[in-house]
């Protein structure tokens, strides 16, 4: 099946997009030891800093249901990446934990946003039958930051201190904004509302309607079981493990190629055998390696084998649920359910980094205590998706693709 090149081209623009919004994220936890011990922050609580960022990106995406749909989404898009770069840098300016949680709010106030509307472009521009192949690429670019931007974060870091990446990023993210703003065509709301067949329903219909409620379930335990796991991630293999620092940056190399390619895959499995039965294989994935990695660990057990298992659980599971969800809304809605798909992922992700900073404790050295614990939180979360998303698409069987 051919693909047009304005389409391929917006895809490539919108994986740019996400590449410099994951990163900006992404690389926030793995450089916590770093400034940590700069800041005097003790690292049983670096999940507040993961979490508020996605606490602002929450209540962001709570505001931008209201009127996001209203305007043109090139335009809103370029907005919310600027203050997504302004947010950057100010993380690099910080000179206390106050400072550079502040900062992190500004970001997530405008990377969530950013995230809804690169979400609603490419559900916008690419048909269904192309849509699970298309989000697999605009998703790689959790894998590209994995392969190529955390690494050179911590090396940047290693190298010029932890406030270089933060500079770095918002430099990348300039770059992109200017290119989004001159190769990407417009999308004005009048155009969407004339092809999209009907019109918006009011704000309580919508968010009570039980298609809309699966879906934000199946965005809620995703994110929740992640994030009670993942800010703590580079604490846990360095201090309790013994995995060295100096390491870090293979660590997400490798797993990050095999995620990039495992969501191309899981992408075209999507497109011929359906979202259901991918989710379902990653979430087995998921499981299996919680229980071998933190819960029951298994001994022998390479630290690089459960980093990778994670995120290519984690890779088949989010191109499977969002190439679903992504039916749910019509045209005239699209914006507003991403936003609203964004605040419940945000806040998902900061309930979850929360719950695990209160269950976990800081062992003398740096260690941390309770890990299992946390992880059995995940396990549980992870067997709830494949159910919820079987509800979800018997839901949506009827309309078709």
């Amino acid at each position: 099946m051919d693909v047009p090149s304005s389409e391929r081209r917006i895809v490539f623009l919108l994986a740019a997009v996400q590449f410099v919004n994951v990163l900006d994220f992404m690389m926030v936890m793995p450089l916590g030891p770093d400034f940590a011990r700069a800041l005097g922050i003790p690292s049983s609580r670096l999940g507040i800093v993961g979490g508020s960022y996605t606490a602002a990106a929450a209540l962001a995406g709570m505001v931008g249901m209201l009127f996001l749909d209203r305007f043109d989404r090139r335009k809103a898009l370029a907005t919310a990446m600027l203050g997504l770069v302004l947010g950057t840098a100010a993380g690099g300016f910080a000179r206390g934990s106050g400072e550079l949680i502040a900062a992190r709010i500004l970001a997530g106030a405008f990377g969530g946003p950013a995230t809804s509307l690169a979400l609603s472009i490419l559900t916008d521009v690419v048909p269904p039958a192309r849509r699970g192949k298309a989000m697999g690429a605009v998703m790689g670019a959790f894998s590209v930051a994995s392969v190529l931007g955390v690494p050179a974060g911590l090396e940047l870091s290693r190298l010029g201190g932890w406030r270089l990446p933060f500079f770095a990023v918002a430099a990348l993210g300039v770059l992109v904004v200017t290119a989004a703003l001159l190769l990407m065509p417009a999308l004005p709301a009048r155009a969407r509302q004339q092809t999209g067949g009907e019109s918006p329903r009011g704000l309580r219909s919508f968010l009570l309607s039980p298609t809309t409620l699966l879906s934000l379930s199946c965005t809620s335990v995703v994110m929740m079981g992640v994030f009670a796991v993942v800010p703590n991630i580079s604490a846990y293999f360095q201090f309790n493990v013994g995995y060295p620092r100096g390491r870090l940056g293979l660590l997400y190399l490798v797993g990050g190629i095999i995620s990039f390619f495992a969501m191309r895959l899981a992408g075209a499995a999507v497109d011929r055998r359906g979202a259901t039965v991918v989710g379902v294989v990653g979430s087995v994935l998921m499981v299996f390696d919680l229980a071998a990695g933190f819960i029951h660990p298994v001994r022998g057990l390479p630290v690089m084998a459960i980093f990778v298992g994670l995120m290519l659980a984690n890779s088949v599971r989010a191109v499977a649920m969002n190439a679903l969800t992504s039916r749910v809304p019509p045209p005239s809605e699209r914006a507003r359910f991403m936003s609203a798909q964004s605040a419940v992922q945000h806040l998902s992700a900061a309930l979850g980094a929360i719950l695990s900073a209160r269950i976990l404790h800081e062992r003398p050295g740096g260690g941390l205590e309770g890990m299992p614990a946390v992880a059995f939180v995940a396990l549980v979360l992870s067997a709830m998706l494949p159910i919820l998303m079987a509800k979800l698409s018997a839901r949506l069987r009827p309309a078709g693709g």
